[in-house]
């Protein structure tokens, strides 16, 4: 069960991103996973460079892999 606090912000945020133009949502996004990847490398002491290491290294974590892949050998 949501609360009403929580649909009304909902609300907002689906019309505040109804009125933006596709490269204000763009930009949006691009200024989001900068923020999110420099409080990553805040919280973790590393740079750049480690920081989308490991975030790549952890997207892989539990995917299995192609089958595609083992046909290939």
């Amino acid at each position: 069960m949501r609360s009403r606090l929580a649909e009304q912000l909902k609300k907002e945020q689906r019309e505040r991103f109804a009125g933006m133009t596709p490269a204000e949502r763009v930009a949006l996004t691009e200024r989001l996973g900068e923020e999110g990847l420099a409080e990553y490398m805040s919280a973790n002491g590393i740079d750049r460079a480690a920081a989308i290491k490991a975030i790549r290294r952890s997207r892989r974590l539990g995917r299995r892999p192609s089958g595609c892949l083992d046909e290939r050998n």
